[in-house]
Parts: structure tokens; C-alpha cells; sequence
């Protein structure tokens, strides 16, 4: 009896000296499906639920006759139960380890588990929930963390505090310590021109950042292939571990210049033996833009189709509407600029040229129809066989020397008829005319007309120098002011001749290049009165003076 009794005398001293939170170890006693029962040498077991003892895949860690660490969360509940709690004593033992840590500037292992939230991350180490800043996560920038998240990484506990539950880890802290010391063994063998292995860290629009161990080196977009690169993510992803070359070593600056297309040979190498100006090819089209289509020719070799260069008709069509991405066509190497790498092709070679097709057919003089397709202020175009357009000049439209009546009269989308003028396939140009399907009016006239012929006209326009006069078909002639009469000098046309007025006139001079007709009323009235003269003069008098025939006239009757 007074040995039970001091053992409960003994076991009461040690429950005074306990107090809720701390951590006692415990033995498992019991495991059913819904509690653990363990003995931590108190008045009573205690029982905890079962799910406190699963580990983070879902397991079972305990077994009987373990030893384990719970929490004293009370002695006695009022009815006589004490309270454990196997998490608890986790999550303290945990704290502890992390401010130990803390202390000592070791590291710890998480999991990143949740995607990113504001300013950072979510990192669990040992079921406590820490914040890793977005600034912390690595030497760099990184936009995209996805390769990080549910793998275990090594963390530095830069900052603790328990009673505010607030932990904040650094994962560039660990990074940086395991860089100089891999960093320095790797400057020390890097040389440019060596190949090395390296993980794609991180991408950018310019390239991609490659963990080299120890040191990050950039692979720019350029050296990534020999072909056209978009973007990087077309030839590398995050987490890919690649071979590169150095290409450029900065000791003092530490920085790495790497390339992806260096380690394959060149294609662009004697480029132009292998295909000659003039050769026709099949391509597939990589890239579309306002100005033209790109064409790989082969693995890393691209050419550029100018607009110009598409189709022989269609020259203000955008790409788009030629061809898609994706589609296979001909092309023709049309020139190689090896040093610049660039190529021209061209589609349109591949097909007929219809402006040479055109001259083949047709001669200058021939008539040909077509569909009035636009009318501008310099003439009209007109729409041809095979999609080509000849120009009808404004001066070719009419024969009159206004042709603003004429333009006016023709409508688009009218059928017309011209004549052949100019054809220059290289210049892809077709000159036509309307009016030469007609005779010239100037021509017909001067061929009957010739100078020094008297013709009838009718005033068109009168200025104070000069009298404009309709003759036939259209056709007009000038006659100065001073040819007007015989008798007087006129100093103004319009005092003596009238708009409308028909007149009988003398054609004293034709340009033909010019395309004009000088006439003179005075040099009709001086032929009439030498007319007059030779019928009245006597035969055997010779030349008589004018008043004396008069006289002679005026006797007679």
C-alpha cells in the first residue's frame, strides 16, 4: 500500500512539474482504424487520432511499442482524460529545427505546392507554411516557375518569427552559396570554343538563360538555329538540358556568350554552287509579312518572296492572301547575298510571263478589246488577256485637243476597242490608243488642204491678237490680228471679226509636227485683187497701175 501510494506521490510531482505545450515522449500502445492510444507515463493514456500519424503520402508511421513525441495538451479535461496531440509536436518541433537554422545559417528542404501568390510563393517545410519573396527565388528574374513547383529545393530561413507565425525563405541565398564554389572550379576550365552541358533556366524574348553550374550563360535567339527563330521556346523549353559552345568568355565581368547553331554545320557554306542563280526549288512557307513571304529551302535556309515577286498582275495583294503558313510552292533563286545571308526568290518565274505572252501575239497596230478597269487623270486602263492592264494616255484618247469631253464619255466597266501603240514586256507596259481608230482629221485635212489653199471657216474664238477657226472635221486654224486686213492695221481682232462669223481665208502655213494651220483673211484679199488686175489689165500693156484700170472700167460702162 505505501508502495502504490508513493508512486502516485512521485508520478503527481512530475504531473506538477508539466505544464500544456510541453513535449513529452510517449508509447504506442494501441492502433485502431480510428485512434491511436499511447502511454506517456501519466494518470491516464491518452488517445489520438489516427490521422495524426500519417506522413504526407498517406502512410501509417508508427507501430506498436514506438516511441513517439506528442504535446501535453492537458492533463486533465475535467473528466479525468489527458489530452495529446501528435501534430502539435510536430509543428513544434519543426519551429524549433527552423529557428535552430536560423541561428546557425544551415539549410532546410520544402516544397513550393501552390501557384505564385502576391509578391512570392508558398513553400511548406515540414508542414509549416513559410513565404519565399518572388526577388529570392533565383540569381535572376524567372518568369516561368512551373519546373519548380512540387520538388523538393534547399531554402535558407532568412527570417522567423513564432508568435506571428511569419517564416521568410530564400532559395537565391542557397543558390548563390553553391554558385561560388561551383563557379570558381568552372571559370577556371571555361574556354571559348569548349562544349558544355547546361539546363535552360529561364526565357526571355531575346534568348534563354543556361544554368551551366555555377554560372548562367546566354544563348541569344540568333544562335539558337541557323533558321528564322520567333521566339525561343520553338527550340528549347525550361528544364531541358542542352550541349552548347561558348562563343564569348568575359573573365572580368563573368559573363558567358553561348551557341546552339554552332555545333551543327553551317548550311549557308557554298550556298550559291549548290544553288545557282535561276534554280527552281520547292519550299514550304515559315512566315508571312506586309512585305513579302519567307521560304525555307531547307533546314535552316530561308528566302524572301517579295509582294513584288508573287504573281505577274496582283502587285498591291498582301501575302496573306497568296499564300498560308504551312503551304508548299516553287520558287526560283532569283539572286544570293552570301555574307548578308539573304536570298531573293521568285514565285510569279514560275509561271508564264503574260506580258511576254502578249508580245508574242500581238504587233504594234493591232486592235485589240478589253473592259475599262480604272480611269485616272493622266487615262485610262484597260484589261487585257492573261490579267494585264494596257494604258490608254490621255492624249491617245481623242483626236481634239481637249480630251476632257472624251474622258467623260467612256464609263468603267465599259468594253472598248484600241490599237496596239508600245509593247515593253520587260517594263511590263502596253501602250494603247483610242483615237487611232480613226483617221487623223489633221492629216485628211492637209492632204486635200495644202498651203496657199483658200478654205471657209467659221470663228470659234476671238482675242484681241489672235482669231481661232473651226475648219472641217474639227479641225482649226490660227490667224493672227495683222493678217486680218489689207487695208488697215487691225490693233484689236475682236473691233472688226465676231464669234460665229463665217470667213473665206488663206492657208499660208502647216506644221505637221506641231500639228497647227496659219491662215490670212489679207493674203485672200491680195490674191483676189492681183486676180483682179491680171483679168483687166491689157495683154500687151504689161503690169498696169491700179487707178488706171479703174479709170478704164469706169469709161467703159
Amino acid at each position: 500500500m505505501s508502495e502504490n501510494f508513493a508512486e502516485l506521490f512521485e508520478q503527481s510531482q512530475i504531473e506538477k512539474k508539466m505544464r500544456p505545450g510541453d513535449i513529452i515522449s510517449a508509447v504506442v500502445v494501441d492502433i485502431s482504424p480510428d485512434h491511436v492510444t499511447v502511454n506517456a507515463g501519466l494518470k491516464s493514456e491518452g488517445i489520438i487520432p489516427i490521422h495524426e500519424f500519417y506522413d504526407e503520402h498517406g502512410e501509417l508511421e508508427i507501430a506498436l511499442d514506438d516511441v513517439v513525441d506528442v504535446v501535453l495538451a492537458a492533463i486533465e479535461d475535467g473528466y479525468g482524460e489527458t489530452h495529446l496531440s501528435r501534430d502539435r509536436a510536430k509543428r513544434k518541433i519543426a519551429w524549433t529545427a527552423l529557428e535552430k537554422a536560423h541561428e546557425t545559417n544551415a539549410t532546410v528542404t520544402g516544397v513550393i505546392t501552390e501557384p505564385p501568390v502576391k509578391g512570392g510563393f508558398a513553400v511548406y517545410i515540414d508542414k509549416i507554411r513559410a513565404f519565399l519573396p518572388g526577388s529570392l527565388v533565383d540569381l535572376r528574374p524567372v518568369r516561368d516557375t512551373s519546373y519548380l513547383i512540387g520538388k523538393p529545393l534547399e531554402f535558407k530561413v532568412i527570417k522567423i518569427d513564432q508568435k506571428r507565425n511569419n517564416i521568410v525563405v530564400s532559395r537565391r541565398a542557397v543558390i548563390e552559396n553553391e554558385s561560388s564554389i561551383e563557379r570558381d572550379a568552372l571559370l577556371e576550365s571555361l574556354q571559348e570554343g569548349a562544349l558544355i552541358k547546361g539546363v535552360v533556366k529561364n526565357l526571355t524574348d531575346y534568348g534563354a538563360f543556361i544554368d551551366l553550374g555555377g554560372i548562367d550563360g546566354l544563348l541569344h535567339i540568333t544562335d539558337m538555329a541557323w533558321k528564322r527563330v520567333k521566339k525561343p521556346s520553338e527550340i528549347v523549353n525550361i528544364g531541358d538540358e542542352i550541349e552548347v559552345k561558348v562563343l564569348k568568355y568575359d573573365r572580368d565581368k563573368n559573363r558567358v556568350s553561348l551557341g546552339l547553331k554552332q555545333i551543327s554545320k553551317d548550311p549557308w557554306l557554298d550556298l550559291t554552287h549548290r544553288y545557282p542563280e535561276g534554280t527552281r526549288l520547292n519550299g514550304k512557307v515559315t512566315n508571312l509579312a506586309d512585305y513579302g513571304c519567307f521560304i525555307e529551302l531547307e533546314e535552316g535556309v530561308e528566302g524572301l518572296v517579295h509582294v513584288s515577286e508573287m504573281d505577274w498582275t496582283n502587285k498591291n495583294v498582301h501575302p496573306s492572301k497568296m499564300v498560308h503558313l504551312g503551304q508548299e510552292c516553287d520558287v526560283i533563286i532569283l539572286d544570293i547575298d552570301q555574307d548578308r545571308r539573304r536570298i531573293s526568290l521568285g514565285m510569279k518565274q514560275c509561271q508564264p510571263n503574260p506580258w511576254e505572252q502578249f508580245a508574242a501575239i500581238h504587233n504594234k497596230g493591232d486592235r485589240v478589246a478589253g473592259v475599262i478597269k480604272s480611269i485616272t487623270d493622266f487615262g485610262v486602263f484597260i484589261g487585257l488577256d492573261g490579267g494585264i492592264d494596257g494604258l490608254v494616255h490621255l492624249s491617245d484618247v481623242s483626236w481634239a485637243d481637249n480630251n476632257d469631253d472624251a474622258i467623260r464619255a467612256l464609263s468603267k466597266g465599259e468594253e472598248i476597242e484600241a490599237v496596239v501603240l508600245a509593247i515593253d514586256a520587260e517594263r511590263e507596259r502596253i501602250s494603247l490608243g483610242i483615237k487611232q481608230l480613226q483617221r487623223d482629221p489633221f492629216t485628211n485635212f492637209v492632204a486635200e488642204n495644202s498651203k496657199g489653199t483658200i478654205v471657209k471657216g467659221v470663228v470659234k474664238s476671238v482675242s484681241p491678237k489672235f482669231v481661232t477657226i473651226s475648219l472641217d472635221n474639227g479641225v482649226e486654224g490660227l490667224m493672227k490680228a495683222s493678217e486680218i486686213s489689207l487695208e488697215k492695221e487691225v490693233d484689236d481682232a475682236r473691233s472688226v471679226i465676231k464669234e460665229g462669223e463665217e470667213l473665206e481665208v488663206k492657208i499660208t502655213a502647216i506644221d505637221r509636227k506641231k500639228r497647227t494651220i496659219n491662215l490670212s483673211s489679207r493674203a485672200k484679199d491680195s490674191d483676189d485683187e492681183k486676180a483682179a488686175v491680171k483679168e483687166y489689165a491689157p495683154e500687151s500693156s504689161g503690169i498696169a497701175k491700179l487707178g488706171d484700170l479703174l479709170k478704164k472700167h469706169l469709161q467703159n460702162d
